[in-house]
């Protein structure tokens, strides 16, 4: 491991990274202060040309940050060596897995979870090289936030020293590309889709048993009834015109 090496690679690789845009203003581009503040004589200050001068207050900056490109270069076996000794700095932490193949026919967010759940890496930092483009497993990897998913010829030293582990497809290492894997036809595509879009089956409460009406049997008025209700009746009849 040539940590010589890997500091340059890494001051290279941030330095790339800047994107140079801050600026600031020199009292050549700050508006205002075309004249004298006051008269060159006389006054018993100091003489001043201009308000936009560095010492006054809104006057320009002095060396203050300009526009520029912070991109630097490292010569290719310089890089090549600092990524050989990022992979060496793994293996010998045992934070390198080789795997046979990532076989992902469709992007499966769980499936490469569980992977890294069977490795010992739930919640760490993961690298993941693949042999080649794989865009399903790039799919699966992207909205975790601990893992990245690279082809292997993309990956810097900055990259592995980022991460805890690396885990690299076996065809990355011996240069034999694995055969593309059939892609997900519409049948399995549709019965994954209802699968993950049904809900779990919630068992409904038994409907409660109404309780039956209570009937009430009609009984036959007595005559004490009887008499009253005619009396009731006859009081609110009303009189015919001439009768007493």
């Amino acid at each position: 491991m040539n940590e010589p090496v890997l500091h340059q690679a890494v001051k290279v690789y941030l330095n790339n990274q800047r994107q140079g845009t801050s600026k600031t203003k020199t009292r050549g581009f700050v508006s205002g202060g075309n004249q004298k503040p006051w008269k060159q004589k006389g006054t018993g200050r100091a003489r001043q040309g201009s308000t936009r001068a560095p010492h006054w207050r809104g006057g320009g900056v002095v060396f203050g940050p300009t526009p520029r490109d912070y991109r630097t270069e490292i010569p290719r076996k310089v890089k090549q060596l600092a990524r050989k000794s990022a992979l060496n700095a793994r293996a010998r932490e045992g934070a390198l897995h080789v795997i046979e193949r990532l076989a992902f026919r469709a992007p499966r967010t769980a499936q490469l979870v569980e992977l890294l759940g069977s490795l010992g890496l739930g919640g760490r930092k993961a690298l993941v090289l693949t042999a080649g483009h794989n865009p399903n497993a790039y799919l699966s990897g992207r909205n975790l936030p601990t893992v990245e998913v690279m082809a292997y010829p993309e990956a810097s030293a900055y990259d592995i020293l980022w991460s805890d582990a690396v885990i690299v497809e076996e065809g990355a290492l011996t240069g034999v590309m694995p055969e593309p894997l059939a892609e997900e036809t519409e049948a399995e595509r549709a019965e994954r889709t209802e699968k993950a879009e049904k809900p779990k089956a919630e068992k409904k409460p038994e409907a409660k048993a109404k309780p039956a009406k209570k009937t009430t049997a009609k009984h036959a008025p007595s005559k004490s009834e009887g008499k009253s209700a005619t009396k009731s009746a006859k009081k609110a009849a009303p009189k015919k015109k001439g009768s007493k």
